[in-house]
């Protein structure tokens, strides 16, 4: 997989890239793995914009992606399809029942190859298996939090989580950030990396491919009036940095951490931003 460049026609082709997709084999989805999606617009069921800079952007359909395979499945990868709500490439496999499912696709996987999922499958990449079955050292990926509930962690493109021990029903990972987390061994994951690695490198380009992502233009608050943003107001002259910088409601922004969930601090070995400044 490439990073593919345009020839500078304009100021927006002269900085634009993107992948070339040549690990898609079809361009057509399952309907019956489809879902309608409504554009929310950054709005709640009252009306209120909740997330700020959301709206307009191209029609798209929600692929029903399952991430709490069953176990001793035996599936058979009939197409490796492009997701338009994730980074990540989406594969559609069979089953040895003849039911289709949409998975996250890594970098091995290759349309008519074949996976496992469950106790008894083999310790190669792609195959889903507990993380108790699996050796240390293994990079894995869309893993458990909960036995059963399905995957929840390192999902994203090219982001992968390294087994880096296990002891007393825990496994220990290596988050794609850094974090040391320690996660139950009844948990499953897959062996491999996410797919699409060369995401984190395409170059947006242009406004209006932000746009037709559903993304609306920002303002700085520094040019707003005082009753709009904590940064507004002035008389039009320079504006110093006397103050912390703060979102339009108040809350310290720019390196102030927002993480209270304390129930789940005593499984964080070491944090990821252990040895930075505090």
């Amino acid at each position: 997989m490439s990073i593919k460049a345009y020839r500078p026609t304009t100021p927006a082709q002269r900085q634009k890239t993107t992948q070339d997709f040549d690990q898609i084999t079809t361009r057509k989805p399952m309907k019956s793995l489809l879902a309608s999606k409504k554009q929310q617009a950054g709005k709640n069921n009252s009306g209120r914009i909740t997330v700020r800079h959301r709206g307009g952007g191209v029609k798209r359909h929600y692929r029903l992606v399952s991430h709490n395979l069953p176990a001793g499945l035996t599936l058979r990868i009939e197409e490796i399809e492009y997701d338009p709500n994730r980074s990540a490439r989406i594969a559609r496999v069979k089953d040895q029942n003849g039911v289709y499912y949409y998975i996250i696709a890594d970098t091995n996987m290759r349309k008519g190859a074949t996976i496992s999922t469950g106790k008894d499958a083999a310790i190669e990449t792609s195959n889903r298996l507990p993380l108790e079955l699996i050796p240390v050292g293994t990079n894995v990926y869309a893993i458990e939090l909960t036995p059963g509930k399905g995957a929840q962690m390192v999902r994203s493109a090219g982001t992968t989580a390294q087994l880096m021990a296990k002891e007393n029903g825990y496994a220990t990972l290596r988050m794609p950030s850094g974090e040391m987390r320690k996660v139950l061994c009844a948990c499953s994951a897959n062996i491999g990396t996410v797919g699409n690695i060369q995401h984190q490198n395409v170059k947006i380009g242009s406004a209006g491919r932000t746009r037709r992502k559903g993304i609306r233009p920002t303002v700085r608050g520094v040019v707003m009036n005082a009753c709009d943003h904590p940064h507004g107001g002035g008389d039009g002259g320079r504006h110093g940095t006397g103050k912390a910088p703060r979102t339009p409601w108040g809350q310290l922004t720019l390196g102030y951490r927002t993480r209270h969930n304390k129930k789940t601090n005593k499984m964080i070995v070491r944090s990821r931003h252990e040895g930075k400044r505090k």
